[in-house]
């Protein structure tokens, strides 16, 4: 599905993006959607590092001082 969304750029803009498509040899869309989709990926990247570090040592003191290896020495396996 496409959306149709209408922008207002400055003429210094709107001559900057036609020079982009044309070196690239796409359309206008085309330029602005991968330039969106570029950020986009950085915005998700940095979203998904600041998850990471929020729950990075969240685990650790669940077992106290022992390792996996000592409590699975100690089972009655």
């Amino acid at each position: 599905m496409t959306v149709r969304k209408n922008f207002v750029f400055d003429d210094e803009v709107a001559e900057h993006l036609e020079e982009l498509a044309k070196d690239k040899g796409k359309s206008m869309t085309a330029v602005i959607q991968e330039m969106i989709e570029k950020s986009y990926a950085d915005i998700s990247k940095r979203k998904k590092l600041e998850a990471l570090k929020r729950i990075a040592g969240s685990a650790s003191g669940l077992f106290g001082d022992l390792t996996i290896q000592e409590i699975k020495a100690n089972m009655d396996v």
